[in-house]
């Protein structure tokens, strides 16, 4: 024999019109009513809201996370831009005017080492140095490195470029115009060659030239593209003389990959870079706008490689973006259901005096109230995993408090924006059908 069971629908259609008589007053919902009604109109189904608010949990974590890896990047360029030196302006030759091979014309002027003196001369300029390099195969005793960079400079190179001397010292003015066979070994080429040995006053081979071991640098790590652990510097005439292969004649000389010139931190820096142009220019017998060089300040560099992380984060900002109009679309679907779920409630309503306002109103609290709850755990997940990722990962993170705003910002916009449809459509319910409904 089977059970029965019988269903009166009067004891709960009485409860849920006691609590709507509580909550409508004079025949408008009170501010404070209606958050609580959002609120338990999110609780009362707990994984269908977590379900429903997954899209903007992702959406919003992802924007936090994304600018954080953004922002950590720019932070560490800009760090290692500004570990080049102090107030420097780079100075090369271009490859881009007229391209390669207007390069390869030995009409066009090169960038040489002389030119260092006439932008030393320069008012507003401290110091300059100049850099030419080639990679050559280095020995030491039975150790053999391969492809190490060599950098010919100038004494002042340490000064210039922020390079410490943790053992001997730098080869000085006379040591270069003779040419000397002299080498300052970076940290990683002094531990490979020589390990925990003194290597001050011993000999290493450079190709076929032997130098003297004069000074260890200190530890500067990488610094942009540079290892200058991995590279050892000799006096400039020496690479001009012994290094540059005649193969590469274009590049052989006295011609110079780079001039580094500091400035007086009190000068105007636009004022500088004019003056040096014209003396360049006028020494090579060309007008600035013929003149072959790039002249850049390190704020220049920055700005350039902001650029670029700037187009990658707008990128990741559109992907993120979906995310959010997914999580819109999602809490919108689910407030339809809701609304159709809940039609005999809102006739209830509206017969004790809500009015269209309320319900709309009601009912764009909840999908917001949804938004903000998902972007609250958002923010939190967003959070944590930029921390997560910067200890777990070789890319460092920074959490801006303004991606915070932002996304939580916008959570609360894809709330109001796909809650408004679901909201409208329980205003415009008749009172009558709404009753009847089942």
């Amino acid at each position: 024999m089977m059970a029965t069971t019988t269903h009166d629908p009067l004891p709960v259609s009485r409860t849920v019109a006691t609590v709507v008589q509580e909550d409508v007053a004079g025949g408008l919902i009170r501010p404070g009513e209606i958050v609580r009604i959002a609120w338990e109109g999110v609780m009362r189904n707990k994984v269908r809201s977590l379900l429903t608010m997954l899209g903007v949990i992702i959406g919003v974590a992802a924007v936090i996370i994304m600018i954080a890896i953004s922002a950590g990047t720019e932070a560490t360029i800009a760090e290692q831009i500004e570990g080049l030196g102090a107030n420097l302006v780079f100075i090369q030759a271009s490859f881009g005017r007229g391209g390669p091979g207007a390069f390869n014309d030995r009409n066009t002027p090169r960038l040489v080492y002389d030119d260092a003196a006439i932008v030393a001369n320069v008012s507003g300029v401290l110091g300059t140095v100049v850099d030419q390099m080639a990679s050559q195969t280095v020995k030491a005793g039975s150790e053999t490195l391969t492809e190490v960079p060599l950098v010919g400079t100038t004494p002042d190179f340490p000064s210039v470029r922020s390079v410490d001397i943790a053992q001997g010292r730098f080869f000085n003015e006379t040591e270069v115009d003779r040419s000397a066979k002299v080498v300052v070994l970076g940290a990683s080429v002094a531990e490979s060659l020589f390990g925990d040995s003194d290597p001050i006053g011993q000999s290493i081979i450079a190709g076929t030239t032997k130098l003297t071991v004069i000074g260890v640098a200190a530890e500067k790590g990488v610094v942009g593209n540079t290892d200058f652990d991995a590279q050892i510097y000799v006096p400039i005439h020496l690479i001009f003389d012994k290094f540059m292969p005649s193969q590469f004649a274009r590049f052989a000389g006295d011609n110079v990959r780079i001039i580094y010139a500091q400035l007086d931190p009190k000068a105007d820096k636009d004022a500088v870079i004019q003056q040096i142009e014209l003396k360049l220019a006028a020494s090579k017998g060309i007008s600035v706008d013929e003149l072959p060089f790039v002249i850049q300040t390190q704020q220049d560099i920055i700005d350039t490689q902001g650029a670029t992380t700037a187009a990658f984060r707008n990128l990741l900002a559109w992907v993120a973006g979906v995310s959010l109009l997914v999580g819109g679309i999602g809490i919108m679907n689910i407030m339809l259901v809701s609304v159709t779920e809940r039609t005999r409630e809102i006739g209830i309503r509206q017969s004790v005096g809500a009015t269209p306002a309320d319900i709309r109103l009601q009912f764009l609290t909840e999908a917001v109230m949804l938004s903000l709850v998902g972007g609250l755990i958002g923010v939190l997940a967003g959070v944590g995993g930029a921390i997560l990722f910067g200890a777990t990962s070789d890319m460092r993170t920074v959490v801006l408090p303004s991606s915070i705003g932002l996304a939580f910002g916008s959570a609360a916009a894809v709330g109001i924006f796909f809650g408004f449809f679901p909201a409208n459509k329980a205003a415009q319910l008749d009172p009558i059908e709404a009753l009847r409904h089942e």
